[in-house]
């Protein structure tokens, strides 16, 4: 009698062995990916603060500017303002000396070049020296001859073909943009060298 083979049976799986440990393997390769951008992220940012365009030289100077001049002296002076006729310092000043730009120091024009122009404001025949100014072409106001100090680039006034003799012109200034420095303090104020303008002529 021939005994009857029972095929194998499939291996049963023991429900208490661990599952394959993918889980863990995903969660280090997100980990590891977190890490990577997170410190992308601050060398990126690291970067662009140190290449972070510090403030113009300009902007430092204007800055300066804006806490050494009064709000109206900038005002005419950065923003080519005019400042009120009959209201202002230099207007009726008849004392004799050396007008310089407000922010510069330069000097600019003299007393003997001053004249009463009924505008209300300083007027001179002429500037103490042709270099000391520039002349621009200024279309705020119909054309007129803007001038500006050209050490400073300070916006002064405007030059006109009304004034007397012997140049014709009246260079109509802001007193905002001028500081006026008197004889007897020339030298202390380092313009010795204009001292002979105002000496008696022989």
């Amino acid at each position: 009698m021939e005994l009857s083979t029972i095929p194998d049976s499939p291996p049963i799986m023991n429900t208490s062995d661990p599952p394959p440990k993918r889980t863990d393997r995903s969660s280090l390769v997100l980990a590891l990916i977190t890490i990577s951008i997170v410190v992308a992220g601050f060398v990126f940012l690291s970067r662009g603060q140190e290449q972070k365009p510090s403030a113009s030289p300009k902007s430092a100077a204007d800055a300066e500017l804006r806490t050494r001049l009064t709000p109206l002296q900038y005002y005419v002076t950065r923003q080519s303002g005019t400042e009120p006729a009959f209201q202002n310092e230099y207007w009726n000043n008849h004392r004799a000396g050396i007008y310089v730009d407000v922010i510069s120091g330069d000097a600019l024009f003299t007393s003997f070049d001053k004249y009463e122009s009924g505008t209300g404001w300083p007027s001179f025949t002429k500037p103490i020296a042709p270099d000391k100014v520039v002349e621009k072409v200024d279309h705020s106001f119909g054309v007129r001859a803007e001038i500006r100090s050209k050490s400073s680039d300070a916006h002064l006034g405007h030059v006109f073909e009304d004034g007397p003799a012997p140049t014709g012109l009246r260079y109509c200034m802001n007193s905002a943009a001028l500081r006026f420095v008197p004889v007897e303090k020339l030298k202390d104020e380092g313009l010795a060298q204009y001292l002979p303008l105002f000496e008696p002529k022989k």
